[in-house]
């Protein structure tokens, strides 16, 4: 099958995730990452070159689609999918993530200070065990702080009803609290031409694009990533997946807490 390097699909493109700010267990969130194959990336880890960092690494561009600190810091990353829409040289949108985890800033004051002009589309995450930021740069641009509930997020906007969305909500509600979330989000079969958005791709990539768990040519599910976070520590689990949907590698991480 032939394709074509389409751009609008290169960041996490699935997290559902429950947030609690003044609990125990104040985030619980699982997420799945689409990439091109052959774009190096670095499996999950803590970073040799920013200590206290926890995440993965675009190796292209230098970011990282999701990530956790030592102080409790988090943030995650999807595009928008919006064929041509964005400057004509834009910014890689992985240095969102990594730099609100290396910044001292509050998670509104930072968000603040972007100016989402400068990339293509993108939703962001930005938060602390007591505040949670959202960032969506597209159709028009939000800034929101988040109540406490469950939300889903995908290339659209947060809690759009996507059907994978959706059903991300609900594997999310029926899953054990103290479970580990890696690979919750499974679903491979592509959904119904009559549910399926427009999102101005060609309908081949609109189906193939449907599924929770993405295989197409040169294209699909890189990772799968869970986390869990408490008040003393954070849990994290990232599974990643080779180009035939198979488990190649497992990693796990547990981050202690430090005082903030």
């Amino acid at each position: 099958m032939k394709h074509a390097r389409i751009m609008y699909t290169d960041r996490m493109c699935l997290i559902v995730f429950e947030w609690a700010p003044g609990t125990d267990h104040w985030l619980r969130l699982s997420a799945n990452r689409d990439e091109f194959y052959p774009r190096p990336t670095r499996p999950l880890q803590q970073w040799p070159e920013i200590p206290g960092l926890w995440a993965g690494k675009d190796l292209e561009q230098g970011g990282t689609w999701l990530g956790v600190t030592e102080q409790g810091r988090w943030a995650a990353l999807t595009n928008v999918r919006a064929p041509g829409v964005g400057p004509a040289n834009p910014k890689s949108r992985g240095e969102l993530v990594l730099n609100y985890l290396t910044s001292a800033l509050d998670p509104q004051s930072w968000l603040d200070e972007i100016n989402p002009e400068h990339y293509a589309p993108f939703n962001l995450l930005v938060g602390t065990p007591d505040t949670l930021c959202y960032l969506g740069s597209y159709p028009e641009v939000v800034r929101q702080t988040l109540p406490a509930g469950r939300y889903s997020l995908s290339n659209a906007q947060l809690n759009s009803p996507w059907p994978k969305a959706s059903l991300a909500l609900e594997q999310l509600a029926d899953v054990s609290h103290d479970a580990p979330l890696a690979g919750l989000l499974n679903r491979r079969e592509p959904w119904p031409d009559d549910v399926l958005p427009e999102t101005g791709v060609p309908m081949l990539w609109e189906r193939l694009l449907s599924a929770q768990f993405i295989r197409a040519p040169g294209y699909g599910t890189r990772c799968s990533t869970g986390l869990n976070a408490y008040t003393s520590h954070i849990e994290l689990q990232e599974i990643t997946w080779n180009e035939a949907g198979e488990m190649s590698e497992d990693n796990e991480g547990r981050i202690e807490i430090k005082d903030r």
